[in-house]
């Protein structure tokens, strides 16, 4: 072939063309998780993204018209996602007949709103319960088996039922090929929820023919073989119950973890999380984003049944993992008032914290802060976030705080060098290392009155420079070790992120922290701060 030469315009040509090709790939590439530096972190159209979200009530995204007015008043609180329910019986009114408008249509608010979107995927479980399966499926319960609960059929779809999961999987198989069609390229979807916190309520298992079957069965190879794999890992509880019963590697449910109410629930468990590792892998097979499942928090002394039994509670979240690798995150719907203690048992060696339903309002203005800063969280969600939505809640005024930072924060959470914390009269106190100093941080108290409660974060921003976001706190620094100069408080600037860009407001330095003694923030509004450190003689 005769050789050609090109002049430096279409050398230059070709070098623009295959830079906008390698950005368009970029773009293109759907949300996903990622493992960077020391946090795991959604990566939206190339970049870490943050979920400022909430979730709207049960039947509220069941009606474009009723959701219409809803979008710009979350947008106007600082949510940038809003989580959605999507109900089977809507998606497939009738066996093998989709209907996708409403699914078209929540995302094309959604992009008016400038908003983005989590599925909640209502199909087979709801709270446990079965309302949001379709009328053909409801009716037909020799192809769809119940739960069996003291002998009678309950509003429960049976794990069991091989017919149940074939067809929730293949309705959620058509859903995710309709969005990558619709949205593959815009990426308004960021992430699905599969079923709606699963288990059976009433009982501790299921005693249906198929169930019973089974648990007094083997336990499953899968099972056992990734217990052994996993000692090391296991949750605490679990490991001493499979001990506790011998160790044994392989036998029925009451052989390997005993006869009781724990045994009921790990069996569930097993069959819930394989039923929902299924639809879940049937669904990413058409379009490949996060996937999460959500669960409804035990109480400490709660027996099996009068919570979901065989949800994926932290004691039982490795056999959720042994029965397949399609769900990506294992959620809390935290409600209740020991918030740090949750998110500690649920932040764990490959499952990033994902606050899929939690309390919003003052409680979740505070929260917030602990859960994306202290733990690197992905999301934080409060539920019936219309019912809250306005400009005047506490919860808006964090959101706000946190956009502003939001570029900021992701890059810390990968650094590691961020922590964030809630205080209250009676957890008054925390301490922890940054950059070579301790931070003492505590309740603010100015002119002897102290806060009732505070929270925050603070990001190591240099050698002696801190960035601090939140109120009602105060902080006093110490360097390590401690026989090292004394630390004293050069500058503190009062300011604003526009545009990802750093702009100063007021330098204080009188009563504002306290004479140069401590960097405070008070109690009467959120603010952003830096502080600039200096060390003096011994």
């Amino acid at each position: 072939m005769p050789s050609r030469t090109y002049s430096l315009p279409i050398l230059l040509l070709f070098l623009i063309a295959f830079q906008l090709g390698t950005l368009q790939a970029q773009q293109v590439s759907p949300p996903h998780l990622e493992k960077r530096g020391a946090a795991t972190q959604l990566i939206v159209n190339g970049k870490p993204f943050l979920i400022l979200g909430g979730e709207v009530h049960n039947s509220s995204s069941s009606s474009l018209a009723y959701m219409k007015p809803i979008w710009p008043k979350l947008h106007a609180m600082g949510l940038n996602t809003v989580f959605t329910p999507l109900s089977w019986e809507q998606i497939e009114p009738r066996e093998g007949q989709f209907d996708f408008s409403l699914v078209d249509g929540l995302i094309q608010q959604a992009r008016a709103a400038h908003e983005h979107i989590v599925f909640l995927w209502l199909a087979s479980w709801k709270n446990g319960m079965s309302s949001y399966a379709p009328v053909w499926v409801k009716e037909n319960t020799e192809r769809f088996p119940r739960v069996v609960e003291f002998g009678r059929k309950v509003e429960i779809l049976s794990p069991l039922g091989q017919a149940t999961e074939e067809a929730d999987a293949h309705a959620f198989a058509a859903l995710m090929n309709h969005i990558k069609q619709v949205d593959g390229h815009e990426h308004t979807v960021l992430m699905m929820q599969v079923e709606n916190e699963v288990g059976v309520r009433g009982d501790s298992r299921d005693h249906s023919p198929a169930a019973n079957a089974a648990f007094h069965g083997e336990v499953p190879a899968r099972l056992m073989a990734y217990l052994q794999a996993h000692r090391a890992t296991l949750n605490h509880s679990l490991r001493e119950l499979w001990d506790a019963n011998g160790d044994k590697t392989s036998g029925t449910w009451t052989q390997v973890f005993g006869n009781t109410q724990r045994t009921d629930e790990i069996f569930m468990a097993w069959q819930y999380a394989r039923y929902t590792q299924a639809v879940a892998a049937a669904g990413k097979a058409e379009y490949n984003i996060p996937m999460y499942v959500n669960v409804w928090l035990r109480g400490e002394t709660t027996p099996p049944g009068q919570y979901p039994s065989g949800c994926a509670e932290p004691r039982v979240m490795d056999v959720w993992k042994a029965a397949g690798s399609s769900i990506d995150i294992y959620a809390p719907d935290l409600y209740a008032p020991n918030f740090i203690q949750w998110s500690r048992r649920f932040h764990r060696r490959g499952n990033p914290l994902f606050m899929a339903e939690t309390r919003g309002r003052a409680a979740g203005a505070a929260n917030v802060f602990y859960a994306l800063g202290e733990k690197a969280g992905i999301s934080f969600s409060p539920f019936g976030i219309e019912s809250e939505a306005s400009d005047t809640d506490p919860l808006a005024a964090s959101y706000h705080i946190l956009g502003e930072i939001e570029p900021l924060l992701l890059a810390h959470q990968s650094a590691g060098d961020v922590h964030g914390f809630v205080l209250d009269r009676g957890h008054s106190t925390v301490d922890f290392t940054m950059n070579g100093y301790t931070l003492h941080v505590s309740l603010e108290n100015s002119f002897g009155r102290q806060a009732k409660a505070g929270f925050g974060l603070i990001m190591a921003m240099g050698k002696n420079e801190f960035l601090g976001a939140g109120k009602g706190f105060m902080v006093r620094f110490t360097q390590r070790p401690e026989s090292s100069p004394q630390v004293g408080i050069a500058k503190v600037i009062e300011g604003k992120y526009e545009n990802d860009k750093w702009n100063p407001g007021r330098r204080l330095n009188g009563d504002e922290d306290d004479q140069g003694a401590h960097w405070q923030f008070p109690p009467n509004g959120e603010r952003i701060e830096r502080i600039t450190l200096y060390h003096y003689g011994k």
